[in-house]
């Protein structure tokens, strides 16, 4: 990776940085055409994809019961992978447990006032497959809903000849209530809409490629959504106390997700800027994935930068808004008070990326392309409704009258007024 100074930065460059795309206006013509086929043909529709897009002849659509006998399967093995999926999903359900709110009521000059909560009722969760096996997006998916008290989670994954062990078991050790191999945007159509086989949800989740996402799009309104989510990023933001070979070792771990990955690196140290570019060249070199990592490092929304200063740094860092902010400097917390977007924040030298990404027990479905600057990651909160409560006593009413009747008639709603009126009649 060659270094580029922040302030020399022209327009164009700028803009691959800031305002980095998804690709789904690219696909989504294509998108709606397969949204509309699963919403009028339902299950032929999902057999039909599957051979044309997975290379898989689907006979049962629904395969709750094989992710259970999965599970069991690896339990009795005694896999040590089963162990690590129980262990981080765990960390991630104590976390999520965290975040549920409490029902408050409370007195406001007379009037009760409160608020509750309450779960949808039917979440769908989106787990990707394919090329590549997420045990872990099976967690951060239906963990939340199922501490949120949704009563039906149903998960949709990609068929394939053989479903990954693995993922099916880390679907059961979550809580799901339905397991259905379907994939890409075929399945964001049947977890919104439904299907012979399939539930309808009242919100789908979850990452996936574009044409997840742009299917996620299409579907929103007539279901909700969490939010349209791109290619992985990360931005490291370091001082001239950063080990370059860590920070190098975090933007080389995002790469391999996705061609299309942001990763970048900024400092105010030239010496460090130089050292992390070659240490990121160095690593990414004999890997597995080496080619997608080297597609990742190649794009316009990635590269190491030079700033003048660190309140520049912070400033570049502001603006980016990253999925993933990773602050490896002397005074961390000092650099993070600054910023405030960001999907999750990883304080020091030995918190990685990846930490977060399976086992930490916070969520790794985030915000990408600057999206933190309007929203958070998925969450508890992502499958809550809220109410809010009153009870006014007639004197509590009272006070209340002239205010309400002098506002609904000057609005023209003399009912509204009446309303108040008749109680004092």
């Amino acid at each position: 990776m060659n270094v580029r100074t922040v302030a020399d930065l022209s327009p164009a460059e700028r803009r691959a940085l800031f305002e980095r795309d998804a690709g789904v206006d690219a696909v989504r013509d294509d998108v709606s055409e397969i949204v509309g086929r699963v919403r009028e043909e339902g299950d032929v529709a999902l057999r039909e994809f599957a051979e044309e897009f997975d290379g898989v002849t689907v006979g049962n659509i629904d395969v709750t019961d094989d992710a259970e006998r999965a599970h069991a399967e690896l339990d009795d093995a005694d896999d040590p992978v089963l162990d690590a999926v129980r262990e981080a999903a765990a960390n991630v359900r104590a976390f999520h447990e965290r975040q549920r709110p409490e029902d408050w009521r409370d007195e406001f000059g007379g009037r009760e006032l409160g608020r509750r909560f309450r779960p949808i009722d039917r979440a769908g969760v989106y787990v990707p497959g394919g090329a590549a096996a997420y045990p872990s997006s099976a967690l951060m998916g239906v963990i939340p809903a199922v501490v949120a008290g949704v009563d039906h989670v149903a998960v949709a994954t990609p068929p394939a000849e053989e479903l990954n062990r693995v993922t099916l078991a880390a679907i059961h050790e979550a809580g799901a209530d339905a397991v259905y191999q379907v994939g890409g945007a075929q399945a964001i159509a049947a977890l919104a809409y439904g299907t012979e086989t399939v539930t309808n949800a009242q919100k789908v989740v979850g990452p996936g490629n574009k044409w997840v996402t742009a299917a996620k799009a299409v579907v929103q309104g007539d279901v909700e959504i969490d939010f349209l989510a791109g290619p992985s990023e990360v931005l490291v933001l370091a001082d001239d106390t950063a080990d370059p070979e860590l920070v190098a070792a975090d933007l080389v771990a995002q790469a391999e997700h996705d061609p299309n990955a942001s990763v970048v690196a900024v400092t105010a140290d030239a010496d460090l800027a130089e050292a992390v570019a070659e240490a990121v060249d160095a690593q990414a070199a004999g890997r597995e994935r080496e080619e997608t990592i080297r597609a990742a490092l190649d794009n316009e929304a990635s590269g190491v930068l030079h700033a003048r200063s660190m309140p520049e740094a912070v400033l570049f860092a502001e603006e980016y808004a990253a999925e993933h902010l990773s602050i490896v400097a002397d005074d961390d917390e000092a650099l993070l008070d600054r910023i405030s977007n960001a999907g999750s924040v990883f304080l020091g030298p030995y918190s990685p990326v990846a930490a977060g990404d399976y086992a930490t027990g916070t969520n790794h479905v985030l915000p990408t392309n600057g999206g933190a600057k309007r929203y958070g990651g998925l969450s508890v909160d992502t499958f809550l409704r809220s109410s809010t409560v009153q009870r006014l006593d007639r004197d509590a009413l009272a006070d209340l009258s002239e205010t309400v009747t002098t506002l609904a008639e000057a609005e023209g709603l003399e009912a509204h007024a009446e309303s108040v009126r008749k109680r004092f009649e």
